[in-house]
C-alpha cells in the first residue's frame, strides 16, 4: 500500500474461505502423528536453539513473508496521521490484558476449579497463564492481519512497536503479577525471535518489492505467494499439535479446565480492542489487526520463560502450551467476525 487510504488486498480465495476445515484437519492429522510416529515428532522437538523450535519458525518465516511482500516503506510515515489504532494496541496490550488475565487465572485456579486441583498445581497454572497474557503476539498476527485484509505496513509498525516495549516491560509485568522479584527472561529467545520473525522476512519482502519493481508486479506476486502462508500455518497447527499429542491424550480434563479462563480471556480482549476501534471510527484495515495482536500471544516467549522458571514438565508450561493449541481455533473465529463485521467501519479515518 502506498497512500494507507484505499486497501489493495485481494478477497480470500477458496482456499482461505476453507481454511478452518484444513485447520481442523491438521489438529486430527498432528494427534495421529504423535502417537504412531513419536520418534519423528521427538526430531522435530529437539531442533530447537534458544528454546525456539527451528521448523516452527521456518513455518512461521514462509506465513510472514507474503505479507511483507506488500509492506511499502514509502507508507510509514502516514501511521503517524493514524495513531488511533497503535494507541488501542498498545493501551490493552500493556495496560489491560496482562491483568485481567492474572485475574481470570487466580478466579478459576483459586476458586472455581479449587475443588478439583491441588493448590501447588493451581498456583503453577496461574504463573503460566500469566506469562502468556504478559506475552502479545509477534510473528502471528502477520497472518490474521492478512486473512482481515489488514494494512501490511500498519501492521508491521504496530507490532515493531510492541516488541520494543516487550523489551523493557515483560519481566517487570511479569515479576510484579508472580509475586516474585527476579525474572529469568531468556533474551536470547527474545532477540532471536524477533529476528526470525520480524526482520529477516522484512528484509526479504524489501529485496523482493525491489527486484519486483511495478507495483502490479508486486501485488501479482503477493496474491502467487499468499497461499503459501496458509499452508505454513496448517502445517504449524499439524507440528504443534503432533508435540503435544500424547499430553493432550494423556491429560484432557486439565487441558479443558485451563482453556476455559484462556478462551474467556481471548475473546475479551478482541472485544475491547475491536470495541474501542469501532467507537474511535478506525478504518478496518486497521482496526482488525490492532484487535488481533492483544489476543494472540507471543507463545514462544512465554512457553521459554515457562520453563527457564519452573521446568519443563510443570503446570506452568503446561499452560502455556495449552495457550498455543486453543490460539488457533480461537483466532479462525475472530477472523471470521472481523471479516463479516467489515461494512461497520469506515473505510478512511474519521
Amino acid at each position: 500500500m502506498t497512500d494507507m487510504t484505499q486497501p489493495r488486498s485481494s478477497p480470500l480465495g477458496a482456499f482461505e474461505r476453507w481454511l478452518t476445515l484444513w485447520v481442523g484437519l491438521a489438529m486430527m492429522a498432528g494427534l495421529a502423528l504423535g502417537v504412531m510416529a513419536p520418534g519423528l515428532v521427538q526430531a522435530i522437538a529437539g531442533a530447537e536453539v534458544a528454546s525456539i523450535n527451528l521448523v516452527v519458525a521456518m513455518l512461521i518465516w514462509a506465513m510472514v513473508y507474503p505479507m511483507m511482500v506488500s509492506v511499502d516503506f514509502g507508507a510509514v510515515a502516514g501511521v503517524a496521521r493514524q495513531p488511533k489504532g497503535l494507541l488501542i494496541t498498545l493501551a490493552v496490550n500493556w495496560l489491560i490484558k496482562p491483568f485481567t488475565m492474572a485475574l481470570l487465572a487466580v478466579l478459576f485456579f483459586d476458586h472455581v476449579f479449587a475443588p478439583w486441583i491441588a493448590p501447588d498445581d493451581a498456583q503453577q497454572y496461574i504463573a503460566g497463564l500469566i506469562l502468556l497474557g504478559a506475552a502479545p503476539c509477534t510473528a502471528m498476527v502477520f497472518v490474521w492481519s492478512q486473512l482481515t485484509r489488514g494494512d501490511p505496513t500498519y501492521t508491521l509498525v504496530q507490532v515493531s512497536v510492541n516488541d520494543i516495549i516487550m523489551v523493557v516491560a515483560f519481566a517487570p509485568i511479569v515479576a510484579l503479577l508472580l509475586g516474585v522479584t527476579e525474572i529469568v527472561v531468556p533474551w536470547q529467545t527474545l532477540v532471536l525471535a524477533t529476528v526470525l520473525y520480524v526482520v529477516l522476512p522484512l528484509a526479504a519482502g524489501l529485496l523482493t518489492r525491489r527486484a519486483l519493481g511495478s507495483p502490479a508486479r508486486i501485488e501479482a506476486f503477493a496474491t502467487r505467494v499468499k497461499p503459501w502462508s496458509i499452508m505454513g500455518l496448517v502445517v504449524t497447527v499439524a507440528i504443534l499439535f503432533g508435540l503435544q499429542g500424547q499430553t493432550i491424550l494423556d491429560r484432557p480434563a486439565i487441558i479443558a479446565l485451563i482453556a476455559v479462563p484462556i478462551l474467556i480471556q481471548s475473546y475479551l480482549i478482541f472485544a475491547l480492542g475491536y470495541g474501542a476501534a469501532y467507537l474511535m471510527r478506525v478504518p478496518h484495515r486497521i482496526a482488525a489487526p490492532c484487535a488481533m495482536i492483544g489476543t494472540s500471544n507471543f507463545f514462544e516467549l512465554a512457553v521459554a520463560v515457562a520453563i527457564s522458571l519452573f521446568g519443563l514438565n510443570s503446570g506452568a508450561a503446561l499452560a502455556t502450551v495449552v495457550g498455543v493449541l486453543v490460539e488457533v481455533p480461537v483466532m479462525l473465529s475472530l477472523v471470521a467476525f472481523a471479516n463479516r463485521t467489515r461494512a461497520r467501519f469506515p473505510e478512511t479515518p474519521a
